[in-house]
C-alpha cells in the first residue's frame, strides 16, 4: 500500500476511535448511576475497542511515515490522548472503578481534539529528529504524562465528592476555575474547526528575532501579530502587535480558545443556571474518597519515575545527539525540570508530612496544569529549540 492509503487507513482509525469513546461515556455515566454491572462492561468493551483501534492508528501511521509518529503537536497530542486512555485501562485493571473513566475518557477526548486542530501533512523530519532518542524520549514522556493525568481526573472526582460546591470557599473558586479551563480548551478546539472551514487563512510576513524576513499563515483571524506585520498587498492586520520574541500566531490562537471559552462557559451557566462544578457532583455520589486519594497517590508512584527517565534521562542523551550538549536551560527543559521536581515535592510531601485527601488531590490538578502548561503553552508561544514540535 502507497502512503496516501496508509494514512487514510490511519486517520479513518483514529476517527472511529473518537466517536466510540464519545458513545462510551453514556454507559460510563448509566454505569455510575445505576447498580448493574451490563452498562459498566458495555462502556469497557467500548473503550477497548477504541484503545485497539488507537493503536492501529498509531502503528499504520509509523508504517506510513517511516518514523514514530511523534515528531510534531498533532502526532504528540494524539499520542498522549491514546495513552491516557491506555493509562485508565491499567487503572481500571487495578482498581475496577467505572467512575475514573466517566472522567478520564472526556479529558482524552479533549486531548484528541485539541491534537486533530494542528497540521496533519506529513514532512520530513528536521536534523534534530533524525534518532531513536527521540522516539524514547517523546514516548515515555508522553506515557508518564498520562498516568499522572489520571491522577488529575481522580483529584476532580474527590473535590467534586467532598466540597460543598454550593458554597463560597477558595476551594469551590478554584475547581469551577479548573472545570472552565476544561471547558475553555473546547473551545479552542470549536473555534479552530469552525475558522478552518468558514474563512480563509490569512498570509502575513515579517521580521522574525534572528532579523530575518519570515512568512506565517493565520487559519483564525489575525487579532495579534507580530510588530511590523503585513499581508501580501502591505496591509497592516490585526488589532495588537507584539515583539517577535513571542510566536504571536500562536498567542492568537490561545486568545481565541478563552474568548471563545469563556462565551461557551457563559452559556451553559445561563442555561443551566447551575456551576459546572454543581452539574458533575451527582456523579460522584457513590464514590468512596479514600479510594480516590489511594488511585491518585498509586498514579503518581507509576508515573514519576517514568517521567525522570522519560523527560530528563531520554531527554538529555538526545540533547547531546542532536545539540551536542546535554542540557541547555532551553524553556521546554527548564518546564520538564519543575513537572519533575513539582512531583518529587508532591511524593515527599505525601510519604513525610502526611498530606492525603484534599491536599493530594490539589496537589494531582496543580501538576496536571503544569503537564499542560510545558506541552502546549511553552512548545506553542516561548521561542526555543523545541517550537518546531
Amino acid at each position: 500500500m502507497n502512503q496516501e492509503t496508509l494514512l487514510s487507513i490511519s486517520s479513518n482509525s483514529l476517527f472511529v476511535a473518537f466517536i466510540l469513546l464519545l458513545i462510551a461515556i453514556v454507559p460510563l455515566g448509566l454505569a455510575v448511576k445505576s447498580k448493574g454491572k451490563l452498562f459498566g462492561k458495555l462502556g469497557l468493551f467500548l473503550t477497548y475497542v477504541a484503545f485497539a483501534l488507537q493503536l492501529v492508528y498509531f502503528v499504520v501511521r509509523w508504517m506510513a511515515v517511516d518514523h514514530a509518529p511523534v515528531s510534531n503537536m498533532y502526532e504528540f497530542m494524539t499520542f498522549f490522548g491514546i495513552m491516557l486512555t491506555g493509562s485508565y485501562l491499567i487503572i481500571h485493571f487495578l482498581y475496577k472503578q467505572i467512575v475514573v473513566g466517566l472522567f478520564t475518557i472526556p479529558v482524552s477526548l479533549i486531548i484528541l481534539g485539541y491534537g486533530s486542530v494542528f497540521a496533519k501533512e506529513v514532512s520530513p523530519l528536521v536534523p534534530s529528529l533524525q534518532s531513536h532518542w527521540l522516539t524514547i524520549h517523546v514516548m515515555t514522556v508522553a506515557f508518564s504524562s498520562a498516568i499522572l493525568s489520571v491522577s488529575f481526573a481522580t483529584g476532580l472526582i474527590y473535590l467534586l465528592r467532598t466540597l460543598e460546591v454550593s458554597k463560597k470557599s477558595i476551594s469551590t473558586y478554584g475547581l469551577e476555575f479548573v472545570l472552565y479551563c476544561l471547558v475553555v480548551v473546547i473551545g479552542f478546539i470549536g473555534v479552530s474547526t469552525t475558522f478552518s472551514f468558514a474563512s480563509e487563512d490569512v498570509k502575513l510576513q515579517f521580521d522574525n528575532a534572528q532579523g530575518q524576513s519570515e512568512q506565517t499563515v493565520y487559519s483564525m483571524m489575525p487579532l495579534i501579530v507580530t510588530k511590523g506585520a503585513v499581508t501580501e498587498n502591505g496591509e497592516a492586520v490585526g488589532m495588537i502587535e507584539i515583539t517577535n520574541k513571542i510566536d504571536a500566531k500562536k498567542l492568537n490562537s490561545i486568545v481565541w480558545a478563552f474568548m471563545v471559552g469563556t462565551i461557551l462557559y457563559a452559556v451553559i451557566r445561563l442555561i443551566t443556571r447551575k456551576s459546572i462544578s454543581a452539574l458533575l457532583k451527582p456523579w460522584t455520589s457513590r464514590v468512596q474518597p479514600q479510594l480516590m486519594d489511594e488511585i491518585s497517590y498509586r498514579a503518581v508512584v507509576i508515573g514519576f519515575p517514568l517521567f525522570a527517565l522519560g523527560g530528563l534521562l531520554f531527554a538529555m542523551i538526545w540533547a547531546q545527539i542532536a545539540w551536542s550538549r546535554y542540557w541547555g536551560w532551553d524553556p521546554k527543559e527548564v518546564w520538564a525540570l519543575i513537572t519533575f521536581l513539582f512531583y518529587a515535592a508532591f511524593l515527599h510531601f505525601r510519604l513525610s508530612k502526611g498530606w492525603e485527601g484534599e491536599k493530594t488531590a490539589w496537589l494531582a490538578i496543580i501538576g496536571f496544569g503544569i503537564i499542560v502548561f510545558n506541552q502546549v503553552f511553552v512548545n506553542l508561544v516561548i521561542a526555543g529549540l523545541h517550537s518546531y514540535a
